[in-house]
């Protein structure tokens, strides 16, 4: 017998009740975008120092335990693990709310939360469940995903890093690189390779503590000067064998799970308001330096706003599917590169505005504060797999185009 639902009237009210006792509302919620107030940070990565980032992460926690112990951390997952199992929309419900209150919100769980609690749900042992599902969800445990090398990026079936049996568990040596968050993390997803039958055939994917011997985190420095990436090494590190996800030799499977999961997460709704999906922002910039007469700058201006429209819906459509509990189909690739190719035309048209403004900190409001984004652009076309990888997916599973020449000996 299924348990009823609450209406969404009385959800909302709930929802709202939670956060008017514990937060206060934003005052710039409904506020239009203005050139010239409040702060002028753009970029993709987050890019905070040790203590501000420790700062963050400790409000993150603080928020989704609150959430936990009202019932709102899950909205829609197992109640075997702390979920609701309540529908998608209820899920938007709640996110349409708390939109109006200065909440920590869940950025840096965005891998955790979308990526790899999914996978577990989909492929964990029931021991793997019990440990990490509600802890997840609670921001107990802090999760990153272990899959790029050095030379197996796009070509993920090339992975390198080795598990080899061990009693009940498995001996992990190799290296990964690129792995957000790895520097706060508690257990990451690691794929690796754990014989030689065929590329897509000898792949196992595990949940790996991030703190036992033998695992070694080294931060990657970036052209902006930040360190959001980092490379990861294992030197038989030890994993016990009911943290493995699906089968041996099914790691695969797994991957593409992850993989779907953080695509729509990439492509997710969460650039817009005032932020870099702000047409405004675009609009008045072109007028402030003036140049909102020029026939050119007009014409990327207009690109910009139809293109924009297209990522927004095709991220909306994705996301609603994804919280009505359906899987992450090819939407979810096509939104994540009509994002990705979205910043890259922002990034051309901050230069054509700005230009020389761009390369020199004057203190002038809105200008310099463009270059980290300008250089962090170019990564959000490969993070997540890229343009190829996507057109690839698209062309195959929703045009039904023969796959890439020699994919399929593969």
């Amino acid at each position: 017998m299924t348990a009823a639902f609450p209406s969404p009237e009385a959800f909302r009210d709930e929802c709202r009740a939670f956060l008017e006792a514990r937060y206060p509302r934003r005052a710039d919620v409904a506020q239009p975008f203005r050139w010239g107030e409040g702060s002028d940070a753009v970029g993709l990565f987050e890019e905070a120092d040790p203590s501000e980032e420790a700062a963050q992460l400790t409000a993150v926690k603080e928020w989704r335990r609150a959430l936990w112990d009202a019932g709102l951390a899950w909205i829609s997952g197992p109640a075997a693990f702390g979920g609701r199992e309540l529908p998608g929309p209820y899920q938007q419900i709640f996110d349409r709310e708390a939109r109006g209150f200065e909440v920590a919100g869940n950025g840096m769980l965005t891998i955790s939360l979308g990526m790899i609690a999914p996978t577990i749900v989909a492929h964990g042992t029931a021991g793997a469940k019990d440990r990490y599902l509600a802890a997840l969800q609670r921001a107990d445990l802090v999760a990153c995903q272990l899959f790029s090398e050095p030379g197996a990026g796009s070509d993920l079936a090339s992975v390198s890093t080795r598990a080899r049996r061990d009693g009940d568990g498995w001996r992990i040596t190799g290296q990964k690189v690129w792995t957000s968050g790895a520097q706060y993390s508690d257990i990451g997803e690691v794929l690796c390779r754990t014989s030689d039958d065929g590329r897509h055939r000898n792949l196992t994917a595990f949940v790996l503590d991030m703190r036992a011997p033998g695992v070694e985190v080294r931060p990657l420095r970036q052209m902006t000067g930040g360190a959001a990436f980092n490379e990861v090494f294992f030197d038989d590190a030890w994993v016990p064998d009911d943290d493995r996800l699906g089968e041996v030799g099914g790691g695969w499977r797994v991957a593409i799970t992850t993989l779907s999961n953080e695509r729509a997460a990439i492509g997710g709704d969460g650039f817009g308001g005032a932020g870099l999906l702000n047409f405004d922002r675009y609009r008045q910039m072109a007028e402030v330096f003036g140049k909102g007469d020029d026939p050119v700058v007009r014409q990327r201006l207009a690109d910009l706003l139809v293109h924009q429209r297209v990522a927004n819906y095709t991220r909306r459509r994705a996301a609603d599917a994804r919280r009505a509990g359906h899987a992450p189909g090819p939407e979810a690739s096509i939104g994540k590169l009509a994002l990705a190719q979205q910043f890259q035309r922002i990034g051309d048209f901050v230069g054509l505005v700005l230009g020389p403004k761009l390369v020199a900190d004057t203190g002038e409001w809105g200008t310099y504060a463009w270059a980290g984004l300008l250089q962090s652009t170019p990564g959000y076309r490969i993070g997540g797999g890229t343009d190829e990888v996507m057109r690839n997916i698209v062309a195959e599973r929703v045009l039904g185009l023969p796959k890439e020449p020699g994919a399929a000996g593969r």
